[in-house]
Order: structure tokens, then sequence, then C-alpha cells
């Protein structure tokens, strides 16, 4: 069969609209504001056979995408040995090891019908508020099996044959601190896929089953074409990194992230095998994870690859069934993300290697998962759980980005605003963090200071963060970021977390504040190439204070915050030197 060009583009842009719209749908109806403000969610469309991404929303989060395809897999395993599946199927679970992140992240996975068979399968996945386990909000750092992270729920029917199972909710709910913020969430990702059914089935209505399954195969083909030439473009050979992790939370050792990247010809291996055996914290990842992660990585550094399945099929993962990446039940995966961001970090330092004009530094590398919890002054159980933003590397195009949001997702920060009227807190500082950008000839994005204080009696908090040892790295010759900070006050004053990053069970009282300064990103070239008067307006923005102005960029400014040309010219020669 043949398609048009015109009618494959507006079947494209039909199929996205159709994600959008259920992204949309969710951000609207949810309860809870990691999803309804910081879009900590997704949707999508996977194929009927393998579970494999047919399309994506532009809205939801690209890690979730990547790892959906796991999870409507492991669907279609679950309905085959039950029978198979039925029309008014839908199926909810949140097992990280078969559908990968963590089990904060809820999936809804449900089949699409047209004359008897299943033509797709839609799948909607929403970060709850909270699912059980030790810790508020379910980042625990000191968690070392899953059981102490949150409830974990194995692929089962939601609906049967439309049949809601309201013994489902029941126990969803009642493993929850949080149930009617559950509750929401639940029925807005229904919604969502009740109107995406309606949608597809409204499109396939006017264009036909056939010719909607030939756009869908034309498009994954594209995307292999599209990624083969992008690959075959790319000197072969071997090119590695490495990075690590401040620790697991349990024990203050590093752990490291390697790959081993090659080319041949139109073809890409990606070998993580050099990477750390899995660790008894929470910083471990599925292999699902693992490959999603890399997906994501793939489609910042060839952005106008098509974003569907197709961008992995030139592509042959290594992953060792004993490493941090790729683990089982019951080893603790609920710091995800930090892990997937250090993945990132050595795909982006090794394509450098290769196509420094497409590879970026590091972003900041941490979303500093914080929760606060407590008791209202009439009892009412509070839970705060939020992440924050930093910088991003900087490029061969120009600077990082200041203040952006994590380079796993399109989610953002939540407004303080927002915070501020769902919880007893106040934010007493949130500013750009000056000098915690990497130097170079592109400088990397700033980092934040968020302040908080607590409005209620009591609060225990929980942080599960990272970098606070190893810093976001420049790429090209540039700088490394400034790394993270974490400080929280108690009646004898302030204090830091034994291991950097991570810490439960931190104690405060009304009034006392916590502050993260969040790391930034790193530089790109060298920081003598900068222009001095670009250096002279970070200087005046407040983004680069006067000493690092001349200790890394070699630019000297006057007492009356001018730019002392002569000064610099001879500076500059010594540092040449």
């Amino acid at each position: 069969m043949e398609i048009d060009p015109v009618t494959l583009a507006i079947l494209k842009g039909r199929f996205e609209q159709i994600a959008d719209e259920m992204d949309a749908t969710l951000f609207r109806s949810a309860f809870n504001p990691i999803i309804a403000e910081a879009h900590d969610a997704s949707h999508g469309l996977y194929d009927a056979e393998n579970g494999d991404t047919l399309v994506q929303g532009k809205s939801g989060l690209p890690i979730f995408v990547g790892v959906m395809a796991f999870a409507v897999k492991a669907v279609i395993k679950k309905a085959a040995a039950q029978g198979g599946v039925n029309e008014g199927d839908v199926w909810i679970f949140n097992d990280p090891y078969d559908g990968g992140t963590h089990l904060s992240d809820f999936r809804l996975v449900k089949p699409v019908f047209r004359d008897g068979e299943v033509f797709c399968y839609l799948a909607s996945v929403g970060h709850w508020h909270d699912v059980g386990g030790n810790v508020p909000g379910n980042y625990n750092p000191a968690a070392t099996e899953c059981f102490q992270e949150g409830i974990l729920i194995p692929p089962v029917k939601l609906y049967d044959r439309g049949q809601f199972r309201q013994d489902v909710v029941d126990i969803l709910s009642s493993n929850s601190r949080q149930p009617m913020s559950l509750y929401g969430d639940l029925n807005g990702q229904i919604n969502a896929m009740d109107l995406g059914e309606k949608r597809l089935n409204a499109l396939l209505d006017e264009y036909g089953v056939q010719t909607a399954r030939y756009a869908l195969a034309a498009l994954k083909a594209r995307a292999a074409t599209m990624m083969r030439t992008k690959i075959a473009g790319l000197p072969s050979g071997t090119y590695s990194a490495e990075d690590w992790l401040d620790n697991d939370g349990i024990d203050d050792v590093p752990l490291k992230i390697a790959l081993d990247m090659t080319i041949d010809g139109d073809k890409m291996i990606l070998d993580f095998t050099r990477s750390s055996p899995a660790c008894q914290g929470p910083v471990n990842i599925s292999r699902a994870t693992t490959i999603a992660a890399c997906y994501v990585a793939l489609k910042h550094i060839f952005g106008d690859v098509p974003a569907n399945a197709g961008v992995l099929e030139p592509v042959t993962f290594r992953i060792d069934e004993g490493s941090l990446l790729s683990v089982k039940a019951p080893k603790p995966v609920g710091g995800y993300t930090e892990t997937i961001l250090r993945l990132i970090d050595v795909m982006f330092q090794t394509i450098t290697q290769v196509a420094p004009e497409d590879a970026m530094a590091c972003a900041y590398g941490t979303i500093n998962a914080l929760s606060l919890a407590g008791h209202r002054a009439n009892g009412a159980r509070w839970v705060m759980f939020s992440f924050f933003g930093g910088g991003h590397g900087a490029h061969g195009k120009g600077d990082g980005l200041n203040h952006g949001n994590a380079p796993i997702s399109t989610a953002t920060i939540p407004p303080l605003e927002i915070l501020e009227a769902a919880y007893p807190v106040r934010f007493t500082k949130w500013a750009l963090r000056e000098d915690s950008g990497g130097a170079g000839r592109y400088r990397g994005g700033l980092g934040a200071i968020y302040e908080i204080a607590l409005l209620e009696a009591n609060a225990d908090v929980f942080l599960f963060g990272e970098r606070g040892k190893v810093a976001p790295r420049g790429i090209v010759g540039g700088g490394d970021a400034a790394t993270n900070r974490f400080v929280y006050e108690q009646a004898d004053g302030e204090h830091t977390p034994p291991m950097v990053s991570k810490m439960v069970g931190i104690h405060i009282t009304r009034g006392q504040k916590l502050r993260l300064e969040t790391p930034g990103g790193g530089g790109y070239g060298n920081a003598l190439d900068r222009p001095p008067e670009a250096v002279l307006a970070d200087v005046t923005l407040g983004y680069v204070s006067a000493e690092v102005a001349s200790d890394s960029y070699g630019v000297v400014i006057a007492a009356d915050g001018t730019l002392d040309a002569g000064a610099t010219a001879a500076l500059r020669k010594e540092r040449a030197a």
C-alpha cells in the first residue's frame, strides 16, 4: 500500500494530537500538584503485537514513553497467559521491574479494538503522590528493598470487560497516606484514556484501519532510516566515558556508570558492562529503564528523528544482569531518576568525542527529591513532595539554560505559589545561584537556591539527591559546574547530611529552614575564548562574581563595575602562555 506524503504528515499530526490531548486531560484533572503543575505524567500509542512505541505526546515525560513500551509488553504477556485481552479491559500496575521506573509511577494500559481485533494500546502513566512505604512521598534514600519504598502492584485488571474493579482501588487507597489524591489522579488517567479511545476511533472512522496502520509503520521505518543515517555520519570506532553517583544512600562509596559506545557503519553498540554492580541502596534501575534513558539521550542528540521505536532499531545494548543498571525485585529502585540522569551524562560525554557540535555539557544531574510531612493543628496529615531545578549544560551554539528542568523529561518545577497554597511552608528564597555554571567559551546554566521555612509545629524531612561530590562536567575544555548542597536548621544551628546528598529522618520545628543550592551545568570550550563583554554582562546580571571572572575567564572587572580592557588583555596573555 502507498501513502502520499501529505496524508502521512496529516496522520502523524493527528496521532500526536491524540497523545497531547490525553496529556492535557490528565494535567487539568489530577489532584496531585506533581501531575497537575509539574506534568510528571505521559501518554502514548503502542503496537498491538509487540508493544513498541508508535506515538508519544509532546508534553509528557519522554522517559515514561520509553519505558511504557516495556509496560505494554508486560500486559500483552500477562493477557496471553490468561487467555487473551478483551474489549473493555484496562490494566493497572506499578511494577518497576516489569515496565520501568519506580513504585510512584502508576500505569494504565488499554487495548483499542476495531472489527474484533486490537488496533493498538493506549497507555497512561502518572507519578502518584504517595503509595505507602517508609517515607512519605516514596523517595526513600535508606531503602534496601522495594518493600520499604511502597506497595508493588503487578499487572491486574482495573476494568474487566468494561466492569470496574472497585476492590483493586480499595487496596490502592488503603495503602496511601493521601487516598483522595490517589483517587483524583486515577480518575484523571481513566478519563484521559477514554478521550484517547474516542479520538482514535474518530480518526479510524475517517481514514480507515489499513491506512492508519500503514502510516504508523511508515513513521517507524522513517525513524529507523534517519537514525541509521545519523549513525553512519559518525566516524567508526569505540568511544568511552564514565561518571559517578555520590553513593547509594547506604554505603558512602561512589558508584560508576561507564559507557563504551561503538560506531560500526550505520549501527551503534551501547556497552555498559563496566558499570558498578547492583548496590544495597535505591539507585539501582531495571534494564527497561536503562534502555529508555538511552532513548531519551539519543533524542536529545538527534532531535529531528521522529520519536518512536524506530530510534532504537540500529542500537544494540550490552548490560550486565548483575549491574545496578539491570536489577530484579526486591532490589530497591526508588531513586531511579538520579541514575538515569547519569546515564544521559555519559551519553553526552561519549558523543562529544565523535560529534562535539551535536553534544552538550552535563546538566545539573539531580532532581533533588524533597519530602516534608507532618500533621496540621487539626490532626490532618500533610505530605509535600517536590523536585527542583538546576542549570543545563552549555553547547556548541550557546550558553546553558539557567534553572531548567531535568533533561530526562519535560516536567516543570512546581510554582512556589502552588506549593505554599497546598502545604504549610513558605519559600523565603527562590533565586539563581551565582557562580554555579561551569566556565567556558559558552557558560553553563546556573543552578538555583531554594530556602523553605516550616509554618506548622513539626515536620519530618527526607532528601534524595545527587551531584553532591562529583560535579556536572564541562566538555571540549569547558569547566565543571558547582556541586549540590543541602543545609537544614535545627536548634543547635545549621547541618548538612553526612552522605552529602541523601538523608532520612530530619526533624524540624516551626520557623526552621531548609536550603537547597542546586548545581549548574557544565561549560563548553575554553573560558579564555569567551568575549570579555559577555563576561561583563554575566557579572552585571549576578551570574558570575568578579572573582570568578578573573580566576576562570581572565577578565578584570574594575571597582566601578566596568571592564578593564588593558588588565584583561594582559591577564589572558599570561594565562594562555
